[in-house]
């Protein structure tokens, strides 16, 4: 790894899930989207991952919140590339596949396959939540027509080794064009365990998919993160880090903000001797535009 080999990092700005009384940092109005936006990109993100809400904190899937975020981002930062996520349950791809078109990111994410999806505690013996996250063809290929049709670049989230599997057919149909963005997520219960070992696989899975190279990059979730993140930047990879999927830094205390996680991440990309990719470079890498 060298200075010539810039990572990508990427801000999960707020999720869904986690609410304030859990980590007062996770912003809820758009001004805050946009606050929070700036530190991150402050400390070296050059993409954000949006799951919008309302005011109160609610989940919402609207246009007008992701627009009134997008909006709100924008006029925080100089330039960013902005991440929709489209994986949820329960909402119709029609009305996932609206906010996309009426808002236009240059990335969107899109989650590769069903799964059980939960949340263990080791205290309690028991699961805080547990689901069942549909995501079946029909639907991947109904978002990808829509990304393809409206020029926004897939982000392909995998939760296991069968999930980057399924990126080959898709290449094959042409419904997918290479290089593809595709992301590692794991430390989920019902996915891929999150170690090293398994992280490695899954780039070398990555590596067979037809049409590369392909970008890639880890999510992990929960306090494994710092461990996958350090093994992505050894490995090449990209990087992901902010509330939605882990709220504390490597010594246990709880983030003040995204850009206290950003900077962690950073800091972890200079010990190996690599550097933030600017925006320009990242959506080099990623294959925007």
């Amino acid at each position: 790894m060298s200075l010539d080999d810039p990572v990508v990092i990427t801000c999960s700005i707020s999720g869904v899930i986690a609410n304030r009384e859990q980590c007062p940092a996770i912003p809820y109005t758009p001004q805050e989207y946009g606050e929070e936006a700036k530190r991150a990109v402050d400390e070296g993100a050059s993409m954000i991952h949006i799951h919008a809400r309302k005011s109160d904190g609610t989940p919402s899937y609207e246009i007008e919140d992701f627009a009134a975020i997008t909006e709100a981002i924008r006029d925080a930062v100089d330039d960013v590339i902005i991440n929709y996520s489209t994986g949820t349950i329960g909402v119709p791809v029609s009305k996932r596949i609206e906010y996309l078109r009426a808002c236009r990111p240059e990335v969107a994410a899109l989650n590769m396959g069903s799964m059980n999806y939960a949340k263990y505690s080791r205290s309690r013996k028991d699961f805080v939540f547990k689901m069942v996250f549909q995501n079946p063809f029909e639907e991947i290929v109904e978002l990808l027509q829509a990304m393809n049709e409206l020029g926004i670049k897939p982000e392909h989230e995998c939760f296991d080794l069968g999930h980057v599997g399924s990126l080959t057919p898709l290449v094959d149909m042409g419904v997918l064009k290479a290089p593809l963005h595709i992301d590692c997520v794991m430390g989920v219960i019902g996915g891929i365990p999150p170690t090293a070992r398994n992280l490695a696989a899954m780039a070398d899975n990555i590596a067979q998919v037809p049409g590369g190279p392909h970008h890639w990059g880890v999510i992990g979730i929960s306090r494994d993160q710092w461990n996958l993140i350090a093994t992505a930047l050894t490995l090449g990879g990209s990087i992901r880090a902010g509330v939605e999927d882990n709220l504390y830094l490597p010594d246990g205390t709880m983030a003040r903000s995204n850009g206290e996680l950003i900077a962690q991440a950073r800091r972890m990309a200079e010990d190996v001797g690599r550097r933030p990719a600017t925006v320009a470079e990242a959506r080099g890498l990623l294959g925007i535009g």
